[in-house]
């Protein structure tokens, strides 16, 4: 089969790398890739927003699927797109992209759909939001409505971070605002919990839990995220059980009653009280570092699991497997990260690194340039180390940093620190 993913993130290339290994796979492409896709696949520089030009490379290379690993496109209607050319596709439509790109849209499915959720207002007009918050009890969630790449949520003690909170969004810091999303505070452990999705079965992905802060302990400004681990420590049969009862089924059930068919990932965000879940949001793609976490522990054949849900076969028969282990991943950040960061710096020691069992490097922001490798974005490698313990698996990963010695790069060493007790 010939694959084209569309990103260039260490989702993507985590992706690339488990499809790298089918033995269904004659040529894949990352559209456009990262200096380290670029080992595994040819990269085709393309911007994602051109969809004419993403479909007509599929047509003149005879792709089989394009993988879409980011939001925008999907939640842009990229899979509708292409599916008028005939060209397969995972990942959902415009309609089911709604789910993460407009928490609004989310927010009146768990309502109609008796979804636990945090509860929640929506305002259109910034005068009638101060008001509300004027008479409201702290901390509370403030969010803008549309994709905000994981920085538009707002945790605030008081009315006037609220306040600041709604002028920003209002103002455009995430785009032009039409409505505003309220929320009460939800107190508990927040777990990812991922589905795969043909359209009409779903099968469990595996959890994980990611750090969102930039700083240790989980402070400081939100980020695309500095880390994660997999499986999440919270999971458990009877938790499982009403997850799947109580939020992924009566999802599911709502966009079938409005004539859709969710193919792809989904990814629910929760939080867990007294063994009890709330979807706190949706992504309908893998997450990002979460991807990078579970991905290594997988045993099944992944491009086949794409390939039975682009086709609708995803049987309930198939059972998806999983290496036993701990999976932990570190983001190395450039120096800055998630203001203004260092870019074009190279990454000297990457290519003299020895490969280790049960390690791996995902590139994210790097570019190859004069024959070296460089960073251009704000997250910029994933170290993934795979043991038989969370705190082995840290070590682990910190150790290949260290070993790395990137100097305007920087680090959480705390990433699991809920945990590693």
């Amino acid at each position: 089969m010939k694959i084209a993913i569309l990103g260039s993130g260490g989702r993507e290339h985590a992706i690339a790398e488990s499809i790298s290994k089918s033995k269904n796979l004659k040529k894949l492409y990352c559209i456009p890739g990262n200096a380290g896709t670029n080992l595994i696949a040819e990269n085709i520089d393309i911007d994602l927003n051109d969809f004419s030009k993403i479909g007509k490379f599929a047509k003149d290379k005879n792709i089989n699927i394009i993988i879409v690993g980011p939001e925008k496109p999907l939640v842009d209607g990229i899979a509708d797109f292409l599916e008028k050319k005939k060209i397969k596709v995972f990942g959902p439509n415009k309609f089911c992209a709604q789910l993460e790109g407009s928490k609004t849209f989310t927010k009146l499915i768990c309502k109609k759909y008796n979804i636990p959720t945090a509860n929640f207002n929506i305002f259109k007009k910034k005068e009638d939001t101060i008001n509300f918050l004027k008479n409201s009890k702290f901390p509370i969630v403030i969010k803008a409505d549309g994709l905000a790449a994981g920085k538009g949520v707002y945790i605030c003690e008081n009315f006037e971070e609220s306040s600041n909170a709604v002028m920003e969004i209002f103002n455009g810091k995430f785009g032009r605002a039409k409505q505003i999303l309220i929320e009460e505070f939800l107190r508990g452990d927040e777990m990812s919990y991922f589905v795969i999705s043909d359209g009409k079965h779903f099968k469990n992905f595996n959890t994980a839990q990611d750090h969102k802060r930039v700083g240790e302990g989980d402070t400081g400004k939100n980020t695309g995220g500095m880390g994660a681990y997999s499986p999440s420590g919270l999971i458990n049969r009877e938790l499982e059980k009403k997850i799947i009862e109580k939020i992924i089924k009566p999802t599911f059930k709502a966009l079938n009653e409005s004539g859709n068919n969710y193919k792809g990932f989904l990814y629910a965000g929760l939080m867990i009280k007294n063994n009890e879940p709330y979807l706190i949001e949706y992504n309908v793609r893998m997450g990002d570092p979460e991807c990078q976490t579970i991905l290594p522990l997988l045993k099944n054949d992944l491009l086949e699991i794409i390939n039975f849900c682009v086709e609708q076969k995803l049987d309930k028969n198939y059972f998806i497997k999983w290496i036993d282990k701990k999976s932990l991943c570190i983001v190395l950040c450039s120096k800055g990260y998630p203001e203004n960061y260092i870019k074009q710096s190279e990454i000297q020691n990457l290519n003299i690194l020895k490969k280790e069992k049960d390690t791996h490097i995902y590139h994210a922001g790097t570019i190859n340039k004069n024959n070296t490798i460089v960073s251009i974005g704000g997250r910029v490698l994933n170290i993934i180390s795979i043991t038989d313990k969370y705190k082995t698996s840290r070590e682990k990963a910190i150790s290949v940093i260290k070993k790395l010695n990137w100097k305007d790069g920087f680090f959480r060493k705390d990433i699991g620190f809920k945990i590693i007790k």
